[in-house]
């Protein structure tokens, strides 16, 4: 069952969404970015930085845990928006942070409540938008990807390099309070999900997804999805600088143009991925994403124009498998479990986070002129995780499609 939406309202719901989304995910996308910074202003190596991203994912992991036993109890708006107040406060404790370990514990308390806030925001999209549009507007959420690409890491890094890195934060901060304000006037209520007969105990709900062998499949195949990505990600901007010789005023560039590509993709592929069916074009997208995968992690020296080729086709197709991926994943939950299965979902998502990017410091590190070394290796880890989701997705089964498109089988 969806609530019933007029196209403006509609509207206005998943640009309120969108914007929610870019500001945690701009939130957790600095930190990469920032990473040449904030290993020379603190003095650490690639495993301490590794750390300081995973700490974010790790924290989710356990607010989405604790969220699963009562995330289904209330009403979705008024969760949102308290999560959100919550992480504006801990990105605000980031910026303040004196030194590493309270930057490490503030980050921690971040990746609390952005777990708990991932997960609502698509638990909202199952909620209120029918399947046969649910990939077009994961797309338009998604498009919060680009724009944080786009503006948001081009104008935090250049707050960062002139004011120092703790303005990003402070950015951040404030965005959530504009975005607090905004969702309290356009987001609707949603609670249909309460009228369901009530659970046993807290964690009946968080037991009867785990007892779904569909619920099992759709999780694993999240997580390697996000395992794929995050072998890479937290340290491309580190390799871009110290291997590429990209120069650090020009990593802006780099993120301007892969957002602008990924903000016009983003709304094709959801388009095709509702038209074509939503598992075609995931395997479609994911297959080519491999290349990618290995170019950025083999490249030596390039000049910028070269790098801007393999970093954009890299924005592009490793987000974009997450369009059709999320709109599938969401599907597969029952619709009265949707919160506690997303909340489950975001749990797993964070963990394959954080040990991705654990598991990628120490497959890398610092040789004596400053080059990550073992990038190469973290590449086919990557390719081995995206090739067995590719070949997993298929056994997912999704609810509310009528009639079931054939690429959905």
């Amino acid at each position: 069952m969806t609530a019933t939406l007029t196209p403006r309202a509609e509207r206005f719901f998943l640009l309120t969404l969108a914007g929610i989304q870019f500001s945690h995910v701009l939130d957790f996308m600095i930190m990469m970015p920032l990473g040449p910074i904030l290993m020379q202003a603190f003095g650490i190596g690639t495993h301490e930085f590794g750390l300081l991203v995973a700490s974010y994912s790790f924290s989710a992991a356990v607010s989405g845990i604790l969220a699963a036993t009562f995330i289904d109890l209330f009403e979705r708006k008024r969760v949102l928006l308290a999560c959100f107040a919550l992480f504006g406060l801990a990105t605000l404790a980031c910026g303040l942070a004196p030194g590493f370990a309270t930057l490490l514990i503030a980050r921690g308390l971040a990746g609390v409540f952005g777990g708990i806030m991932g997960a609502l925001i698509h638990t909202m999209i199952g909620d209120a938008i029918p399947f046969s549009r649910r990939a077009r507007a994961s797309g338009v959420v998604s498009s919060a990807f680009s724009l944080s690409t786009i503006a948001g890491v081009p104008l935090s890094l250049w707050l960062a390099n002139h004011l120092g890195w703790r303005a990003p934060f402070a950015l951040i901060a404030v965005l959530s309070v504009l975005f607090i304000v905004v969702g309290m006037r356009f987001l609707p209520e949603l609670r249909h999900h309460m009228d369901e007969e009530k659970r046993g105990h807290l964690l009946s709900a968080t037991f009867n997804v785990l007892r779904d062998a569909n619920h099992l499949r759709a999780l694993l195949f999240s997580a390697l999805i996000i395992f794929s990505g995050f072998t890479i990600i937290p340290y491309i901007t580190v390799y871009a600088v110290n291997n590429v010789g990209i120069a650090q005023a020009d990593i802006p560039i780099v993120y301007l143009v892969g957002g602008t590509a990924t903000f016009i993709s983003a709304r094709l592929i959801g388009h095709w991925a509702d038209r074509y069916g939503k598992i075609e074009v995931y395997r479609r997208i994911a297959l080519l994403a491999m290349l990618p995968l290995l170019a950025v992690t083999h490249a030596g020296t390039l000049p910028l124009g070269i790098w801007l080729i393999f970093s954009t086709t890299f924005f592009v197709l490793v987000s974009g498998r997450m369009i059709p991926a999320m709109a599938i994943i969401a599907s597969s939950a029952q619709p009265k479990l949707r919160g506690t299965f997303m909340s489950l979902n975001g749990t797993v998502q964070s963990l394959a986070m954080g040990l991705a990017t654990t598991l990628a410091g120490f497959l890398t590190g610092l040789d004596g002129s400053g080059k990550i070394v073992g990038y190469p290796l973290v590449g086919y880890v990557a390719v081995a995780a995206n090739l067995l989701a590719i070949w997993f997705v298929a056994r997912i089964v999704m609810h509310g499609r009528t009639p079931p498109a054939a690429a959905d089988r």
